[in-house]
C-alpha cells in the first residue's frame, strides 16, 4: 500500500485540486510578462567562441574532398571540428533505451544523406568570422541518386539511404521491418460489406517554429567537468546522448535547462550540445552554438510527412465490419524518433471504434529529406485527422448523421480492442453527446440515451479466428548499448516444431490489481490508475 507522507513539505502543499472555473497563475507568467525570464541565451560568459556549421547542398552525395585550407587561415577561426574528431561519431536517441541501431554521425564523413547535414564545425570568435570561413570550405561532391517518396524508397532497386538499414526500412526487434496488428480476418469481412470505401491521406512535413531556436552554450568547469546551458525538452536524454556521444561519464556534465522559447517537440534531439561541448573541450574555452533561423526552418527536424491508406467495409445500417489500415512514415535520412511514432501509430488502430476486423502495417521508411522528430503527439495526430476524415465520408456513405456513426462504432465498457485488451472508461459516446449539444447539433433519442457503459461486452468481447502471417524467425538480439547500462537479460527463444492450427486464442485474464493500489490509463492496455 503506498503511504502518502502530507506532512512533508507540508507548506508547499495544497490538495485543493478544483481548478476548473477560477484564474490560476502560472509559476512562469511574472518572469514571462516582466522580460525577466531566463534562457539559455542570456549567459554570455566571457572569452565566448561561437560555434557553426558547414551543411551539405546535396540531398545524397559521397564526399571525394573537402578543402579546408583557406578557412583554418581565416581571422578569428580557433578550431575546425570533423566528424573525426567526434569520438563516436554515430548516434541514435532511442538507442540509449536499447532500441534501434544507431545510424546517424553527428558530422558526416563519407556521405551526406540530406540537404542541410552538418559536414564541418567551425569555432570562432565571432559569429561572423565563423560564417566568413564557411564560406572559404571547399567541398567535393560526388551525387548519387536521390529517394524522396515513401512508396518509392521500399521498391526494389530504391536508391539506399540509410546504409543501416539497407531496405530503407526501420527494422524492429531485429526482424519486423514494418508494425503489424491483426484482429479477425479484414478481407473476408470486405468481401461481405455492402459498401466498401478506400482512401489515401497524405500530410506533410511541419516545421515547430519556437521563437527560441535549438541552442546550447558549454563551458569548461572546475574538476574536468562541463557546464552546459541548454534549450533541450529532454534534459536527461541530453545528458546521456553527450556522454556516449563525447564518450565520457555522465557526471562529466552539469546541464540546466531553465525556460525553452517554444518546443513542441523539436528539441528532444539534442543536435547543437555534443559539438558545443566538444568544441569547449578543444579549445578550453566557452562555445555557443544555436540554429539560426534560416537553419531552423530548413534543417530543424519537422513532424515527419505521414501517407495512409484506409479501406473500410461497412453495413447498410452504419456498422463498420472491417478496417484495413496502410501507413508510412517519412523518417527522412535518419531514424531519430519515427520509429517509435510508428509504434505509437500501430497502438492507436483502428481509433476510439470497436471493429470486429482490423488489418494494419505501419512503416517507418528513410528517404533523403531532413531527419523527422516529435511533434504535438505525432504517431497518433496524423492517424486521427485520417481516420475522422474517413469516418464522415463512411457516413455520408451510408446516409448517416456523422455523429450518430461515430456513436454506433464507438467503444463501450467491455468492448474487445483490436489490442487484445478490453475496453474500460471509455467516454466517446458521451463527449459526441455533449459536443453535439454545445453546437446545437440536432441526434435522434435513441443515440441522446446511448452510454458507453451499457450494451458493450458480450458478442463484442470475443476475439475473432485471425488468419496468422508467415514470419521472419527472429534473430538473436544485437542491440547496441552505452557502457553505463545494464548488462541485457539472457534469454533463449525455441521455435514450434510446427506451426499451430488457427484457432481462437482464449481471453485474455483480467489484470491483476497493482500492489501499489494506484492505476494509470493506457490507451493499448486499457488499465487506468488514479
Amino acid at each position: 500500500m503506498l503511504e502518502l507522507r502530507k506532512d512533508i513539505f507540508a507548506d508547499e502543499r495544497d490538495d485543493n485540486l478544483k481548478e476548473i472555473g477560477k484564474g490560476t497563475q502560472r509559476q512562469d507568467m511574472l518572469g514571462h510578462i516582466t522580460g525577466t525570464s531566463s534562457y539559455f541565451n542570456d549567459h554570455n560568459l566571457q572569452g565566448m567562441l561561437h560555434l557553426k556549421v558547414v551543411r551539405s547542398t546535396q540531398a545524397h552525395a559521397r564526399l571525394r574532398r573537402i578543402d579546408t585550407t583557406e578557412a583554418e587561415r581565416s581571422p578569428g577561426v580557433r578550431r575546425i571540428i570533423r566528424g573525426a574528431d567526434v569520438p563516436r561519431n554515430l548516434n541514435t536517441l532511442l538507442s540509449l533505451i536499447n532500441f534501434g541501431r544507431d545510424d546517424e554521425p553527428s558530422l558526416a564523413v563519407d556521405k551526406v544523406r540530406y540537404k542541410g547535414e552538418p559536414i564541418l564545425a567551425i569555432v570562432a570568435d565571432s559569429e561572423r568570422e565563423a560564417f566568413e570561413a564557411i564560406a572559404k570550405v571547399k567541398i567535393d561532391y560526388e551525387p548519387l541518386p536521390t529517394v524522396f517518396d515513401v512508396e518509392d524508397a521500399l521498391k526494389p532497386g530504391a536508391p539506399v539511404v540509410n546504409e543501416t538499414y539497407p531496405k530503407n526500412a526501420f527494422i524492429y526487434h531485429d526482424v519486423y521491418d514494418h508494425q503489424r496488428l491483426r484482429f479477425g480476418d479484414a478481407d473476408a469481412a470486405l468481401a461481405t460489406a455492402d459498401h466498401v470505401l478506400e482512401q489515401r491521406y497524405q500530410m506533410s512535413p511541419i516545421e515547430h517554429a519556437p521563437t527560441e531556436t535549438n541552442g546550447a552554450i558549454a563551458a569548461p568547469d572546475t574538476n574536468g567537468r562541463y557546464v552546459v546551458y541548454t534549450s533541450t525538452q529532454a534534459l536527461f536524454f541530453s545528458v546521456d546522448t553527450c556522454a556516449k556521444i563525447l564518450d565520457v561519464p555522465s557526471n562529466t556534465f552539469h546541464f540546466i535547462g531553465g525556460t525553452v522559447g517554444g518546443g513542441f517537440g523539436g528539441k528532444v534531439d539534442t543536435l547543437t550540445e555534443p559539438l558545443a561541448i566538444l568544441g569547449a573541450m578543444l579549445t578550453g574555452r566557452p562555445v555557443r552554438y544555436m540554429f539560426g533561423r534560416e537553419e531552423e526552418m530548413q534543417y530543424g527536424p519537422p513532424r515527419g510527412a505521414e501517407r495512409i491508406y484506409i479501406k473500410d467495409g461497412v453495413m447498410r445500417d452504419g456498422r463498420i465490419v472491417a478496417r484495413k489500415i496502410r501507413a508510412y512514415f517519412d523518417s527522412g535520412a535518419y531514424t531519430r524518433l519515427s520509429s517509435y511514432a510508428a509504434v505509437k501509430c500501430a497502438a492507436h488502430l483502428p481509433g476510439p471504434y470497436t471493429i470486429p476486423n482490423v488489418y494494419g502495417d505501419v512503416y517507418c521508411v528513410f528517404t533523403n529529406r531532413t531527419p523527422a522528430t516529435a511533434m504535438r503527439g505525432f504517431g497518433v495526430t496524423a492517424m486521427d485527422f485520417a481516420i475522422e476524415c474517413q469516418m464522415d465520408k463512411l457516413a455520408n456513405l451510408v446516409g448517416m448523421d456523422p455523429m450518430e456513426f461515430r456513436i454506433l462504432n464507438a467503444y463501450r465498457d467491455g468492448d474487445m480492442k483490436a489490442h487484445r485488451r478490453e475496453a474500460k472508461n471509455t467516454a466517446l459516446i458521451e463527449c459526441v453527446q455533449v459536443a453535439a449539444e454545445k453546437a446545437k447539433w440536432p441526434i435522434r433519442d435513441e443515440f441522446k440515451r446511448a452510454s458507453s457503459r451499457k450494451d458493450g461486452g458480450g458478442s463484442r468481447a470475443v476475439i475473432p479466428p485471425t488468419p496468422t502471417d508467415s514470419r521472419a524467425r527472429p534473430a538473436a538480439p544485437a542491440q547496441q548499448r552505452t557502457s553505463y547500462d545494464r548488462a541485457p537479460m539472457t534469454t533463449t527463444w525455441e521455435p514450434p516444431r510446427e506451426p499451430p492450427p488457427p484457432a481462437p486464442p482464449p481471453p485474455p485474464p483480467r489484470p491483476a490489481a497493482p500492489s501499489h493500489g494506484a492505476t494509470r490509463f493506457s490507451s493499448v492496455f486499457g488499465t487506468r490508475r488514479r
